[in-house]
C-alpha cells in the first residue's frame, strides 16, 4: 500500500508527466463511440483499495453511465500531482495526501472516501511483550515511511498515553516489517488489512495500538480526488464517474468473495496470493467501507476538520511558498460529498 507526498510542481513535473501519460494532458473528452474519457491515477500497484473501481469496470458501471475510465497504471508521480497537472481527471489518494496537496495550491478535491476510518495502526511484534501501551514506545525505534505526518502522529499518541513522545525513527518503507521481526526496529504502521494479513500468513503476526484508543482523532485513509476544474467545467461527466465508483465499492462492500476475484481476474500479474486478497476485501467490506450510517463513499466535515486540525497544528500543511499555513483552512471546501448518488 502506499504512502505518497505531495511534492512542488513546476517545468520539470510537466515533462515527466508527459512521459508518464504519454502527453495525453488535457481535459476529458468524448471517445469516437461517445463515451466520455476520464483517467484515474492510481497511488500504488492494485490492490483492495482499488476494488471498486475494478467492480465499477467489470460490471459496466462505468460504461452505463456514458464513461470510458482508463486507469493510469502507479508511477514515481502522486496522483494528485497528476490531477493537478491536467494529466488525469481523478486518482486515489490519503486524508493527508489530499489536504497537503491542496494547502500547496493543487487544483484537487476530495469526492469520495473508499474508507472509513484509519487503515493503519501501530504495529509491534505480537510476542514483544514490552509493549503494552503507546507510552511503552518512548526510547525505541521506528520503522517508517518518511510521509510528513507519521512522525507527529506518533508523538501525540504517545504523549496523550503519558510517555514523552521521544523514539528514534530510520526511514526503511517497504522494509519496514521485515526489519520489526529481525529486532532492527520496535514499531511500525502497517496497513492492517493487507500488510497485517501477509505478516499474520508468514507467521510473524503483528499486534495493535489504535490511534483512536487515545484521543486521536479519525481520518479517511485512503479518498478520491478530483480536479475542481473538471468538476466544474463538466459537472455531469464528475457526478457519472463518482456515482458509478460509488456503486463499486457499495457492491464490494456486499460481495467480498466476488469483489476480489473481479479485482485479480483484471490484473492477473498483481498477486502471488489471491486468497490474500480475498481475506483482505472480507476486512475492508466488513469494517472500513461503510461509515456508522451504512452509506459508502460518504464524508462528514467533523471527521475532515478533526485530522486537518491536527495537520494545521502541527505546521505539517504549507502553502505554496513552502511555508507553514498561516491560517487555518476552511475544511468545507477542502471536500465535496454533492456528487456522490444515495446512500
Amino acid at each position: 500500500m502506499s504512502r505518497t507526498t505531495f511534492r512542488a510542481r513546476g517545468c520539470a513535473l510537466l515533462v515527466a508527466l508527459a512521459l508518464v501519460v504519454g502527453g495525453c494532458a488535457g481535459p476529458s473528452r468524448g471517445d469516437d463511440d461517445g463515451l466520455t474519457r476520464v483517467r484515474f491515477a492510481l497511488d500504488w500497484t492494485p490492490n483492495t483499495n482499488h476494488t471498486g473501481l475494478y467492480v465499477a469496470i467489470a460490471r459496466g458501471m462505468f460504461a452505463e453511465a456514458g464513461l470510458d475510465v482508463q486507469v493510469l497504471p502507479y508511477s514515481d508521480t502522486a496522483p494528485d500531482q497528476l490531477v493537478d497537472a491536467g494529466a488525469a481527471e481523478a486518482g486515489i489518494s490519503t486524508h493527508d495526501s489530499s489536504l497537503i496537496a491542496q494547502a500547496a495550491g493543487a487544483d484537487v478535491v476530495a469526492v469520495l472516501a473508499v474508507l472509513q476510518h484509519w487503515a493503519t495502526a501501530i504495529g509491534v511484534r505480537a510476542d514483544d511483550e514490552r509493549i503494552t501501551s503507546p507510552r511503552d514506545l518512548d526510547g525505541l525505534t521506528y520503522a517508517g515511511f518518511g510521509t510528513p505526518g507519521e512522525v507527529p502522529l506518533l508523538q501525540e499518541v504517545i504523549r496523550a498515553d503519558g510517555g514523552t513522545g521521544e523514539f528514534t525513527t530510520v526511514v526503511l518503507g517497504s522494509s519496514a516489517y521485515e526489519a520489526l521481526y529481525a529486532g532492527e526496529a520496535d514499531f511500525t504502521i502497517p496497513y492492517v488489512a493487507w500488510e497485517g494479513i501477509e505478516a499474520e500468513r508468514a507467521g510473524t503476526p503483528m499486534r495493535y495500538l489504535e490511534y483512536t484508543d487515545h484521543g486521536f482523532p479519525d481520518a479517511y485513509a485512503v479518498v478520491v480526488d478530483a480536479s475542481r476544474q473538471w468538476v466544474a467545467d463538466e459537472p455531469e461527466a464528475a457526478r457519472a464517474f463518482v456515482g458509478a465508483l460509488q456503486r463499486g465499492y457499495a457492491w464490494a462492500a456486499e460481495h467480498p468473495d466476488e469483489a476480489a476475484a473481479l479485482l485479480v481476474e483484471q490484473n492477473p500479474d498483481a498477486f502471488a496470493d489471491p486468497d490474500l486478497v480475498t481475506q483482505s476485501q472480507r476486512m475492508l467490506s466488513a469494517d472500513w467501507l461503510r461509515a456508522d450510517d451504512g452509506s459508502v463513499g460518504t464524508m462528514t466535515l467533523d471527521q475532515v476538520s478533526g485530522y486537518g486540525d491536527f495537520l494545521f497544528d502541527a505546521g505539517i500543511l504549507a502553502g505554496p511558498d513552502g511555508e507553514p499555513l498561516a491560517e487555518r483552512p476552511d475544511w468545507s471546501t477542502t471536500f465535496t460529498t454533492s456528487l456522490l448518488g444515495e446512500p
